[in-house]
């Protein structure tokens, strides 16, 4: 999810994290298959807010690169 910008989309491909902390994620929308967009993030840069499944979602960079999307990513829109 890293690679995202604001607006840009992406379909989830697959989460590589254990798999508990995969399970909290996918109880917040990040399920694979689902389409992320990325919505903006704080100041700094970090944590980075995330749209899923009608919610949105607040990550740190250091997690968000755990979730990879499948390739390429979608256009805006």
């Amino acid at each position: 999810l890293v690679e995202l910008h604001r607006g840009e989309q992406g379909v989830l491909d697959r989460i590589d994290l254990p798999p508990e902390a995969g399970r909290r994620l996918m109880e917040l929308g990040f399920v694979p298959g689902s389409l992320i967009t990325a919505a903006g993030c704080a100041p700094g840069g970090d944590p980075r807010v995330f749209r899923v499944d009608g919610s949105e979602v607040a990550l740190r960079r250091e997690t968000a690169a755990f979730l990879k999307l499948r390739q390429p990513a979608l256009p805006p829109g």
